[in-house]
């Protein structure tokens, strides 16, 4: 399977499709010192990226964040700061139809969007002068595009991934939403977003963060991921008490800590096993 060439032909079916994607038309201006900036990914479809580089050190990480299905790019302009203050610059996308972006949300779209944001927000970063290491992180219905660019990204563009309330398999969650898959023509996983597959080909640091209550993905598809991640370096946490949408709400500022922790691994090589003598 050629990871790039995928096509997701079957989750275009507008049953899936309508379970997938909840846009919003909602977009409040930034207030100063972000700012947006808008990528044209097909004509006439432009989509805005929101920068939260505040007073962050030259050096610091970034993350370029995919938010979760119901959100948009401006609900984060609250936390924009908080991840600032922990010493983290976030770049958050947008998908098409939601916010102020143009055109019809799909999965195809999300992830040959993505791949197309990223160099733009790494030239960008570098002209405002922030060299810090790039990793990308997707919640939800975002961990799609943030896994497909964990693997697909050149080398050296992407250096660490996380997953928030991740999705691991695409027919429990598609059965779960009420989507009657057989239906659909969906026959196997091999038809839906594969991110088990893609992620055994992640090698970067990678942090995966679930809730204990998630009511939509259950902690044991989490698990799934963590099993099948293929990088040496790797965390998997459990927030106790916590449902797919509350996590910061549970846990305040140890969340954005626990992320500062993670991004100081961004870069880092795998460690080689010793061979010992016997």
């Amino acid at each position: 399977m050629d990871i790039r060439e995928m096509r997701y032909k079957k989750l275009e079916h507008p049953a899936i499709a309508g379970a997938l994607f909840h846009p919003r038309a909602d977009w409040q201006p930034p207030a100063a010192p972000a700012f947006d900036q808008e990528v044209e990914v097909a004509p006439g479809v432009k989509l805005p990226l929101r920068y939260h580089l505040g007073a962050v050190a030259q050096e610091a990480p970034t993350l370029l964040f995919f938010h979760g299905n119901g959100e948009v790019a401006s609900d984060y302009d609250e936390l924009g700061p908080r991840f600032n203050a922990a010493g983290i610059n976030l770049v958050v996308a947008e998908y098409r139809g939601y916010g102020a972006a143009g055109g019809i949300p799909s999965v195809a779209a999300m992830i040959s969007d993505a791949r197309q944001m990223l160099p733009m927000v790494r030239t960008t970063l570098a002209e405002q002068g922030k060299s810090g290491r790039l990793g990308v992180m997707g919640r939800s219905l975002g961990s799609v595009p943030a896994i497909d660019l964990a693997v697909t990204a050149p080398a050296g563009e992407v250096e660490g991934l996380i997953i928030e309330s991740g999705i691991a398999q695409t027919l429990p969650l598609l059965l779960g939403l009420g989507v009657d898959v057989q239906a659909c023509g969906l026959d196997n996983e091999a038809d839906g977003f594969c991110n088990l597959q893609k992620i055994t080909l992640v090698e970067k640091p990678t942090y995966i963060l679930h809730a204990q209550h998630d009511e939509i993905i259950p902690p044991g598809l989490a698990e799934s991921l963590q099993a099948h991640c293929g990088a040496q370096s790797k965390e998997f946490q459990i927030v106790p008490g916590a449902g797919h949408n509350d996590i910061i709400e549970r846990v305040g500022d140890l969340y954005f800590k626990a992320l500062a922790g993670f991004c100081r691994k961004l870069g880092q090589k795998p460690r080689r096993k010793k061979m010992g003598v016997r």
